[in-house]
């Protein structure tokens, strides 16, 4: 039996995400359902998409990922179902789903039809529509039951590092600060080493901080890990899990990461230059 999964901006002290959980399992007893993450900063859709986006691919195929962001139910706002690298995807048509498939083509997409004539009766889209629709693709039911083929949902276009060629500069952005306030940007390990292919040396920039190395992963810059403590604060550039570059404190935290001690926020200018 398929897998469920819940991502939403609703936190975890209010009674939305047991009330998901509860009708799926009333309409399924032996649905399994999985959480990735419940604390998305509310209605931020390029946070949702980077992490919908570097956690699906790990599930089996065949799993069905509700995405509750951004999702309260409006009579002039679809419901839709991607089918994309084997994986369903639920969620309200606000353009999150083309962030998260920016550079891959759905092989179907539907406007959920499943209750959707009844708008006096839908009050919460995640139990009313959203689980509905998962429990019937996870018994097995084909989506063009509960859904109408459609070409138009809401297009967003995803941030883009880009390279000015005639100052030797790659502009990119912060696009989210994780758990342990590590700041990541838009820039793509395969999009740097593209360009610093061409160059001698680089070094990566925000705001006062230099950085004249992008290591492979996070500890790679300790040359002897016996006296690892030593590099406890230290800022450092690596390529993350999902390739991005991604600026860390090391050993830092929520309260002494690198949004912290550096001041880092969301969509900030990051760069780096090349000679």
């Amino acid at each position: 039996m398929p897998l469920i999964t819940l991502t939403s901006d609703y936190g975890l002290v209010d009674h939305r995400v047991a009330a998901i959980k509860g009708k799926i399992l009333s309409m399924n007893e032996d649905a399994k359902i999985v959480d990735i993450s419940h604390e998305i900063n509310a209605f931020h859709l390029t946070e949702t998409a980077y992490v919908v986006r570097n956690s699906y691919i790990h599930f089996p195929l065949g799993t069905i990922h509700i995405i509750s962001v951004d999702s309260f139910y409006s009579k002039d706002r679809k419901s839709i179902l991607y089918k994309a690298n084997g994986h369903y995807f639920i969620a309200a048509d606000n353009g999150l789903l083309s962030l998260i498939f920016f550079d891959v083509k759905p092989e179907a997409i539907y406007e959920i039809t499943l209750n959707n004539r009844f708008d006096d009766e839908v009050k919460f889209a995640s139990t009313d529509i959203f689980a509905p629709a998962a429990v019937h693709l996870q018994n097995g039911g084909l989506p063009e039951v509960i859904g109408r083929k459609i070409t138009d949902p809401v297009q967003l276009t995803f941030p883009r590092a880009v390279y000015n060629e005639s100052e030797k500069i790659i502009v990119g952005q912060i696009m989210y600060i994780d758990n342990f306030g590590n700041a990541i940007s838009n820039i793509s390990k395969k999009f740097f080493e593209k360009i610093n292919a061409a160059h001698d040396s680089y070094i990566v920039k925000f705001r006062n901080l230099s950085l004249n190395n992008i290591y492979e992963r996070y500890t790679a810059f300790i040359p002897n890990w016996e006296n690892e403590t030593q590099y406890h604060g230290k800022s450092i550039a690596i390529f993350n899990d999902a390739d991005l570059l991604e600026i860390s404190i090391y050993k830092g935290n929520k309260n002494n990461g690198a949004k912290t001690l550096l001041g880092i926020n969301l969509g900030e200018g990051i760069f780096v230059e090349f000679s």
